[in-house]
């Protein structure tokens, strides 16, 4: 296995495919250390997938290094980096069954046939594809495809890193959770390093103990996900992380505290004077609603009301604000009622010209 390291890396495509100046990633420093399930998250177009190339060794970066276990691999091939590679559509032979699929690899490395007969079966056993051995892959569904195509990847023991690039795109929604936890079996199980790229929030959450967020070819912040969920760096990642995203209230810094533009909404003071533009996030599960007057609380209306199962998602408005509120199912409302809201401040980010502030 290997420690993967980034360090001042950047690459440029020809200036017609990204930007002014071409820059695809730009000064971008990332460790992932050994054994561990991490993800690349952002929307797409972000630089995800550049990124994974360039630690394969597909695209050589423009400058900058790409470190293994503290080692520059710059200049190493692709064939000697070691690297698996699991892509968006499943890369296996049609025509060999499972058992030749995995073998492939090992064949192509002049092992021994016993050899490979019992690294096969231990791979099979942990993918649990021993029931399908003699199958051949054209007949698979697309979701074991990508199982056998994994079981490719890490049949090897000199393989020191997968490398995952939207592995679930083509898998049915019924087939996706088997296949999450399959894989992060494999990687709790075997202790490898994994970076797994998805713009799914859901898919990068459940599957990594380090999630990176990145846009424009930059991270914006890399931290666990309770990190990411409970204090986001900028109001982008609040947003981009939850489902409803957070909410973010424009305010400005008064004598008593803060009032939210657009609004008549009033916030009592967490911070004292504070300068520069000031936004206040909250997440829509941390809103406190009341049908009943709360001292101190504000009083918005119920423009509209989303079921989702288990709860029911608020939208609330005050004058030309709007917000989310997620509630209980079971939470008596109307469109066109009002209820009495409050924030949290334990529950509640301020941002200062783009950036969480550490109060």
């Amino acid at each position: 296995m290997a420690r993967i390291e980034l360090k001042s890396l950047a690459h440029r495509y020809d200036s017609s495919r990204k930007g002014k100046s071409g820059f695809s990633i730009e000064d971008l420093n990332i460790a992932w250390e050994d054994g561990t399930a991490n993800a690349l998250l952002g929307p797409s177009g972000c630089g995800k997938t550049t990124l994974l190339n360039i630690i394969s060794g597909l695209i050589t970066p423009t400058s900058g290094s790409v470190l293994f276990d503290d080692a520059i691999v710059n200049d190493r091939p692709t064939r000697d980096r070691h690297i698996a590679q699991v892509f968006q559509f499943p890369v296996v032979y049609d025509t060999m069954t499972v058992f030749d699929n995995l073998a492939f690899p090992l064949r192509n490395q002049k092992n021994g046939e016993i050899e490979i007969e019992s690294r096969v079966a231990e791979i099979m056993e942990l993918l649990e594809l021993t029931p399908l051995a003699k199958t051949k892959a054209g007949h698979l569904n697309p979701a074991e495809k990508q199982i056998v195509s994994l079981g490719r990847g890490i049949v090897r023991k000199d393989t020191v890193a997968v490398l995952l690039d939207e592995p679930l795109t083509v898998i049915d929604p019924i087939l996706k959770l088997d296949l999450r936890r399959k894989l992060r079996q494999v990687q709790q199980e075997l202790k490898l390093t994994m970076i797994y790229v998805t713009h799914d929030q859901h898919e990068a959450l459940t599957f990594a103990d380090h999630v990176t967020i990145v846009r424009d070819g930059s991270i914006v912040q890399s931290a666990t996900p309770e990190e990411l969920f409970l204090r986001p760096k900028t109001p982008f990642v609040g947003y981009f992380i939850g489902s409803p995203g957070m909410n973010t209230l424009r305010c400005e810094s008064t004598i008593d505290g803060f009032k939210i533009v657009g609004s008549s909404l009033a916030i009592a003071n967490r911070a004292g004077n504070l300068s520069g533009v000031l936004d206040l996030g909250i997440r829509p599960e941390f809103v406190v609603t009341s049908p009943e007057e709360m001292p101190g609380w504000n009083r918005l209306k119920i423009r509209a009301i989303e079921h989702a199962g288990a709860y029911q998602v608020l939208t609330l408005e005050s004058g030309a604000l709007e917000i989310k509120a997620r509630v209980g199912d079971d939470t008596a409302t109307s469109e066109g009622d009002f209820v009495w809201v409050d924030f949290p401040s334990d529950k509640t980010n301020l941002y200062v010209d783009g950036e969480l502030a550490i109060l």
